[in-house]
């Protein structure tokens, strides 16, 4: 009884490696120039979005800071 399962776990194994294998086989790398592009592309969207999100955080700072020292 043991052999057998033994058998089966190690049947399961190896499909799934020899899945993993084929599915590695279907993977299409960029090339250079469009892992270039793309890299750019990303970095300039970081900065954008980041420069965004530090003037929207300065607005709601000073916002903040206006509403909390107006005395009555």
């Amino acid at each position: 009884m043991a052999k057998e399962e033994k058998a089966v776990k190690d049947s399961k194994v190896k499909n799934w490696f020899n899945g993993l294998k084929a599915e590695f086989k279907k993977i299409i790398w960029p090339d250079k120039t469009t892992l270039a592009k793309q890299t750019g592309t990303v970095i300039v969207v970081s900065i954008i979005l980041g420069v965004i999100i530090a003037m929207l955080d300065f607005v709601f700072q000073y916002g903040i800071d206006i509403l909390v020292n107006v005395s009555f």
